[in-house]
């Protein structure tokens, strides 16, 4: 059922639903790597190798600093989903107001913390001084402009938990179209490097997010955005941390990881990082659709489980783990034969080429391993767990991948850290799968059948 753009996933195929959320959220996220790849690509191809992994560089930065409000938005979508799908739509708007109200007061102390740290981290990370200046560069002008990744974030949050899906591919469609034409004119025409790049970027990204807050006030207007949100409710915002401070401090500290481990890259040279770089770039490309179907579940199950309709939460599970497996495999066998080629796209340096190819052989056969733990670990969270997937990734990406990649690389080489990764993903799935047929992640139950919070 469907009312402005209101998805009900509370009845019909749960695989159906699944896929009609995920199909919008596939091609956004398209979109979005395409101009992350055209960034990729003009800095690689005009600039230099120096450039190529400065921008690699600054990813696991922007992704620590941004993972609080990531976070933010993943409780705020199962929370205004479990609400949705009980009918309360006056929780619903308490829950979108307070999201926007914890959003405003807090991006600007965050965007500070993230200039004044920005160096001090590259230093932190070992990153070679042939790249180091770039990557400063390059990382200040995108931590100036998070307001914009953020708030597209919660207003993408906020639509899923509704079951709107297709909105958010319209903001990223024209922000990438900006993206794509900024890159060409910044850094080509006007020659600003790697500055033109983000500034590109985060240009781009804040004409989606006040796109997104133009759209959500016209089609939504029951729960419009404001400057000075109407009222900031702590019991609704202790209910949506509840849920989104796990999976903000997950993707703090797995962004913590990832630097750890750049820092390792890093030390063999700004080639093997660019080639790094590259590797990841086809990693994300691959990994979008079992992104995009984690995240339908996520308000799949959110729904149903406000809708107390335990059946259709495990039926949709089972689907989207299935869909998730099948696709890992097909990228498996499309990446590995041509990963040499692909890598030589964005750069024609033979020591870039060589390590971008090494990093896509030896993750990609371990694919599926991480796609399952992935999904299943999303749709506990869509239940309201989100501790335990917090401390699934903490132990596998973290404790158990980073001394693994560390380990490999003293012993065997560089050529061969990444199979750290799959050690790392092996252990994850192990106790993913334990937990999910232990049945203890549907303890929390609705949010929506507990007594309305007092003095409300």
């Amino acid at each position: 059922m469907r009312q402005n753009g209101m998805r009900d996933m509370t009845a019909g195929s749960p695989a159906g639903h699944i896929l009609y959320f995920a199909l919008p959220l596939l091609a956004g996220s398209l979109l979005q790597q395409f101009y992350n790849m055209v960034d990729s690509w003009v800095v690689g191809r005009y600039v230099g190798d120096g450039a190529l992994a400065a921008v690699g560089v600054g990813f696991p930065v922007l992704t620590m600093f941004a993972s609080l409000f990531i976070g933010l938005s993943s409780g705020g979508t199962v929370v205004i989903a479990q609400f949705f799908g009980a009918g309360k739509m006056d929780q619903v708007r308490g829950a979108v107001d307070t999201i926007y109200a914890a959003f405003l007061a807090s991006i600007l102390p965050l965007t500070a913390l993230a200039l004044l740290t920005a160096g001090p981290i590259l230093r932190l990370l070992q990153v070679e001084e042939a790249a180091y200046g770039e990557a400063r560069l390059y990382l200040m002008a995108v931590c100036a402009g998070l307001v914009g990744s953020v708030g597209y974030n919660l207003n993408a949050g906020i639509l899923g938990g509704l079951g709107n899906s297709r909105s958010t591919l319209l903001f990223l469609a024209a922000a990438s179209v900006l993206n794509i034409v900024l890159d060409l004119v910044l850094v080509l025409a006007c020659g600003l490097g790697v500055l033109g790049a983000a500034l590109g970027t985060i240009i781009a990204q804040a004409f989606s997010w006040l796109f997104g807050v133009f759209y959500i006030n016209r089609r939504y207007p029951e729960i419009s955005l404001r400057l000075r949100p109407r009222k900031f409710d702590r019991a609704l915002f202790r209910q949506i941390m509840g849920i989104g401070l796990p999976a903000g401090v997950q993707m703090s500290l797995v962004a913590l990881g990832a630097m750890v481990v750049m820092g390792k890259i890093n030390s063999y040279g700004k080639e093997f990082t660019a080639g790094y770089n590259v590797g990841f770039r086809l990693d994300q490309l691959a990994f979008l659709p079992i992104q995009s179907v984690s995240s339908a579940v996520i308000s799949f199950v959110g729904q149903n489980t406000g809708a107390k309709m335990p059946d259709r939460v495990r039926r949709g599970i089972r689907a989207a783990a299935a869909l998730s497996a099948a696709w890992a495999l097909l990228m498996t066998a499309a990446l590995i034969p041509f990963r040499e080629p692909l890598v030589a796209f964005f750069s024609p340096t033979p020591a870039v080429i060589r390590a971008g190819a090494a990093y896509l052989r030896c993750i990609m056969p371990f694919y599926s391993l991480f796609a399952v733990m992935f999904c299943l670990n999303n749709a506990m969270r869509g239940a309201g767990d989100s501790v335990f997937p917090m401390v699934d990734v903490i132990l596998s990406l973290i404790l158990v991948r980073v001394p693994a990649v560390y380990w490999l690389a003293d012993r065997y080489g560089p050529d061969y850290m990444y199979y750290g990764c799959a050690v790392g993903w092996a252990v994850g799935l192990a106790l993913s799968l334990g937990w999910y047929f232990s049945g203890r992640w549907k303890r929390r139950g609705s949010l929506a059948e507990r007594d309305e919070p007092p003095g409300r």
